[in-house]
């Protein structure tokens, strides 16, 4: 069984998905967490906390798409 590429997976999603992508930067793997703006033919953007993140796919080790992201809890007042 040959595994899919995770660049495959990502330009099969809809453009407004959140996705996890494992890709590699010097020294190892890093992790964009957010929602994928754009799959083209050689790359794709995913929108982070962060700012958006181009991705070229021969760096992409990992890709799926993830649940979307639990509401943010109010912050306490101090008393």
């Amino acid at each position: 069984m040959n595994p899919e590429h995770p660049a495959d997976l990502l330009q099969r999603l809809a453009p407004g998905e959140r996705v996890v992508v494992r890709y590699r930067i010097e020294g190892g793997f890093t992790d964009a967490l957010g929602v994928l703006l754009r799959a083209g033919s050689g790359d794709c953007t995913v929108s982070t906390r962060r700012g958006d993140v181009l991705i070229p796919y021969p760096l992409i080790t990992a890709a799926k798409p993830v649940p979307p992201a639990p509401p943010r809890r109010e912050r306490k007042s101090p008393a």
